[in-house]
């Protein structure tokens, strides 16, 4: 079933062309923020990345779908990763680290509508930052 969400869409096209977002997702941002290679412990870090990755598509999905809760994560890993001394343009990178995947996979699938929605989402969440800064 195709979602009429743009962002849910995206995902279900990726679902169609990829089991594990993970390791394509952890790729781009160790290549784009190299810095990131040593904030994930040798031991148990597949699952610690794995983890980390579906509470955030949990937190995108119902922050650009019903906000029944979820989407709060995002507000809260905001500080806890800034106590953590992760620079808050990195923590809102990771939104645009995990749509340009999706973007790779779904090719001449993805649209405008869901580049939109995408843009909107990342714009929302880099709001969210600031505002945590304050």
């Amino acid at each position: 079933m195709t979602s009429s969400n743009p962002i849910e869409r995206s995902f279900e096209i990726a679902a169609e062309r990829c089991e594990d977002l993970t390791p394509l997702v952890y790729r781009r941002l160790h290549d784009e923020h190299p810095e990131t290679r040593t904030m994930f412990r040798t031991e148990g870090g597949d699952l610690v990345k794995g983890s980390m990755l579906a509470l955030t598509i949990d937190a995108i999905l119902d922050f650009a779908g019903a906000r029944t809760g979820h989407f709060r994560m995002i507000e809260c890993e905001v500080s806890s990763h800034g106590a953590n001394g992760t620079p808050r343009e990195l923590f809102v990178a990771f939104f645009g680290i995990i749509a340009a995947t999706l973007r790779d996979l779904a090719g001449a699938d993805w649209s405008d509508e869901i580049d939109a929605a995408w843009k909107k989402l990342i714009g929302e969440v880099e709001g969210i930052a600031a505002a945590t800064e304050q």
